[in-house]
């Protein structure tokens, strides 16, 4: 079963191990780089993807742990907008915190982002996919950024 409880089926090379065995990599600072889903991330490096309010959990999962550990580098691949086309990069996240100030990078199906978590100014648009333009991904972004 994997981290969105579905069973999967283990092809030649694959390994398993435990999810106490899991977390003790993430806490131990043995994990360098997280690549998880977002339902939301602000400028600031903030991300939302473990609740929407009034919708079924299924459970936590270590996306905290993930997002918290120690010196790892974490990257959010998402849709740049909501089905409904709603901006899902915001000036701030409306939806409750994974974690604060916490992505590196921000890939989507428009564009990659850098986020700037030192000097905490904001996001830098680093590529833009074939056919989209920087006024595309303007229009389809609640916040400022840096070309």
């Amino acid at each position: 079963i994997n981290a969105g409880k579905e069973t999967i089926t283990a092809l030649p090379g694959a390994s398993c191990f435990s999810s106490s065995e899991s977390f003790s990599m993430i806490r131990g600072s043995h994990i360098d780089l997280t690549i998880l889903g977002g339902l939301q991330c602000s400028q600031s490096g903030d991300l939302a993807n473990w609740i929407v309010p009034g919708r079924l959990l299924k459970g936590m999962g270590g996306a905290m742990d993930l997002v918290g550990a120690p010196g790892a580098r974490v990257v959010v691949t998402m849709d740049h907008t909501a089905k409904d086309g709603t901006p899902k990069i915001l000036d701030q996240c409306s939806l409750p915190l994974t974690g604060h100030n916490v992505v590196d990078r921000i890939i989507t199906d428009m564009c990659v982002f850098d986020v700037d978590l030192e000097g905490l100014t904001g996001l830098t648009l680093i590529e833009i996919a074939p056919g989209i333009s920087v006024d595309d991904v303007k229009n389809a972004t609640a916040c400022d950024f840096k070309v």
